[in-house]
Formats: structure tokens, sequence, C-alpha cells
């Protein structure tokens, strides 16, 4: 809670990063975390409401393999598995617990959907509390895009450990900005809106670009990678101030957390817990908190979600496989609305997925990881990147034969092994 007088310096900021943001990991035998969210649907009709009753109560025991259910603010259900060494156990672990999240809602009459944005009217917000509250009051002041962004948006998120030396939390942090756009593009599942295409091929990003963007673009505005997170932390907004466990205050007028630190406000000066809840309220495509999140993968139908974690995480993680696509993914790097725009139409990105995709595989195989993991991402690259397209082209195509806005979960996985 804040201070009635100053007691946090710029200094403070930078140590308590160095800290806690970019701390190496003990070994090259890193964690992996997988956190999906789904658009919960009524299995009769996809566009009726479901009812927030039906959808079970987030923090009651975690699935049997460990993932913790959670609920976003429109309703998405987010299964968020325990960090786990390598990519398979995690994924096996987030599979096993959404095959039995998906048997307690189908026995409701419900199912989950993979779409990076939600075409249905824009829901009632089901998650209340001061957080959600003062966020979005924060967004209302700015644009309409803010309320999208909480009620509507779901997303595949990939983390990894930052790297077990100095000289590879760099790499890593350098490697994930350069890879993000193309995974963005391969991966990009949000091509419709409410009455048809939305002429962006992932609508997800398209919303979170506009909003805010001192807290939803790339962190990575140069320089080693604790002074580039430092100062985008101190640059941007602030986005509340918490009075106490109850109440918190939206901030309305522009003032950046370091101006904070420097002149105060009417509620008091910044603390350190105030700087890390502040991190919190930061959303870019890759954000460091102890390891690397990576958040620019729109929400993806099982298996799809394997092969956006196997391939994020090996180019990442894996430095042969980092650097044979090195080249290949360097002039792609902040492409970020051509990747939102067109996916893999964009022929810069297209030529970058494929060399991802070949030097993933080829990086998988080598590293002996598990057969459902290979045959995901290689199905993956057969049916989409090798061929330029992405999931949104089939979203378009179902809308163009017979004008299917939200398939169901049964249509999604027909399509998906056709």
């Amino acid at each position: 809670m804040a201070s009635p007088r100053p007691t946090l310096t710029t200094a403070d900021v930078l140590r308590f990063v160095d800290d806690r943001s970019f701390t190496p990991t003990s070994g090259p035998d890193g964690h992996v975390g997988v956190e999906v969210e789904w658009l919960p649907v009524d299995l009769t009709d996809p566009f009726r409401p479901v009812p927030e009753e039906l959808v079970p109560t987030p923090g009651t025991e975690p699935g049997p393999a460990g993932s913790r259910l959670t609920l976003e603010p429109g309703g998405q259900i987010e299964l968020s598995s325990p960090p786990l060494r390598g990519i398979g156990p995690a994924c096996a672990a987030l599979a096993a617990d959404a095959a039995a999240l998906s048997g307690n809602l189908a026995e409701r009459g419900l199912g989950l959907v993979g779409l990076g944005y939600d075409p249905r009217p824009l829901p009632e917000r089901w998650v209340d509390g001061p957080r959600y509250d003062a966020m979005e009051a924060y967004f209302d002041a700015q644009c309409a895009a803010g309320r999208t962004m909480m009620r509507a948006t779901a997303s595949v998120q990939v983390n990894v450990d930052v790297g077990p030396s100095p000289d590879a939390v760099e790499a890593r942090w350098r490697r994930a900005h350069d890879l993000a756009p193309t995974l963005a593009a391969a991966f990009a599942n949000s091509p419709l809106a409410e009455s048809g295409p939305s002429g962006w091929r992932s609508r997800r990003l398209a919303v979170w670009a506009d909003i805010d963007a001192g807290r939803t673009a790339s962190a990575d505005c140069g320089g080693d990678c604790r002074s580039a997170w430092a100062r985008y932390a101190l640059d941007a907004r602030v986005m509340m101030i918490r009075r106490d466990e109850h109440r918190f205050e939206p901030l309305l007028e522009p003032l950046a957390f370091e101006e904070w630190i420097e002149r105060g406000h009417e509620l008091g000066y910044p603390t350190l817990s105030d700087f890390e809840y502040h991190l919190t309220t930061l959303f870019p495509p890759v954000r460091p908190r102890g390891w690397l999140e990576l958040r620019m993968v729109d929400s993806l139908p099982d298996p799809w979600w394997r092969a956006a974690v196997a391939v994020a995480v090996t180019l990442v993680a894996d430095d042969e496989a980092a650097a044979a696509c090195e080249a290949s993914v360097a002039p792609t790097r902040g492409l970020w609305r051509e990747a939102a725009r067109h996916g893999l139409d964009h022929p810069q990105l297209a030529r970058s997925a494929i060399v991802c995709f070949e030097s993933a595989l080829e990086a998988l195989s080598r590293l002996g990881s598990d057969a459902a993991t290979i045959s995901a991402v290689a199905a993956f690259h057969d049916r989409y990147s090798a061929r330029g397209r992405c999931p949104a082209d089939d979203r378009i195509a179902e809308w163009a034969e017979d004008g299917t806005i939200l398939p169901g979960p049964d249509r999604f996985l027909e399509l998906t092994w056709a």
C-alpha cells in the first residue's frame, strides 16, 4: 500500500528487477509451464449465454495432474499447468487436466472452444473484485477496447526459464522478441468478429494494440534486458493505487510510475510492494517474472496448443535450434501489426515460419522429445506453416462456406484432424 512519505527510489526498482525478474535458473534442464484460455460454449447452441453457475468454481482442488483453474473477466476458462521439467511433461499435465475439465463440463452441457477472440456479443463481467473494477474503469477512460480485451480475448501462454547463466538470460530475452511476431502470425486464430471477417488474422492482437501501448507494446526497448524492463515499467502509467486490500483507486489521469516515485500522489508515495503490484498490470508480449512469459499466441484447440508450446520453448531455450533460425527471424522482429493483420499471408513471416518449424522439428527429434509433441508440431507444419497458412484461414473458410462464426468443440476437432 502507498506510503505517506517517499520510501522508494529508481535504484530500488533496478535492484528488484535484477533480483526477481531475471535471476538465472540453477541448471540447463529448465522448467516449462503452459496456460491455455478457452471460451465456454453451450453444446446445443454455441451462441446461447453460458450460465455462470454451470462453470466449475476457481480455487477448488487442482486437476489430476496439478493444473490450476481460473476464470477471466468474461468467463474465459483458464488452465495453468504446474512448472515441470521439459515440454512433454508440461503438455501432458495440461492435456490430462483439460480432458478432466472437458468431461466435467460435458456433463453440464458445456464445451470448450479455442479461439483468440470471442465473436459473440460482449458478455457481462463474470469476475468481480477491486482489481478488475479498477482495471475496467482505467480502460474505460481511454477506449472501448479495454473491456473487449478483458471479456472477449483468449490466449495460449508459454512459460520458459530465463536461462542458466547471465549470458543465457540475455540471449533468451533477445530470441523471444525476435521470434514473437512469427509465432503470432503462425498461430493466429481469431479472424472473425460479430458479423464476419474482421480484416485481421488475429483480432485478439488487434484489440490489445488498441489499448494503452505503454503497458501492452513490446518491452524490448534497447539495451540489456534488465535495464529495458526497468525502463518499461518506470515509464508505464500507474493503473491503480491500492488504498487497502478492498479498495483500489483507478488513476484516470496519466501518471508514470517514475513520476509517482518522484512527486507522489495525494494518496501517497509508492512502496516496493506497489512496484511489484504495478508489474502485474503490465502486459507486453514477452513478460519477465523470474521466467519468461510468452503471451503472443491466440488460444488454440487441441492439439495445436501443444505445437505452439513446443516451437516457442525449443527456439528460445535450445541454442542450436535458435541459431538455425536466427537469420530468418531477425528481419521479422517488430512486425506486430503485419502478423496480426496478415498472419502467414505476409511473405517475410511465411518464410520465417517455415525455417522456425523445420528448426524446431529437427531439435525436438535430436533432443528425444516425446512422440505426441513431435506429432503435433509436424501435423501443424504440414497443415499450416509449410503452406503459408494459419488456423485463422480455416475459420475464414468455414465462414465463407456456411456462415459459421463460432464453431462448436466437435467441429473444431473434426477440422483439426481432417
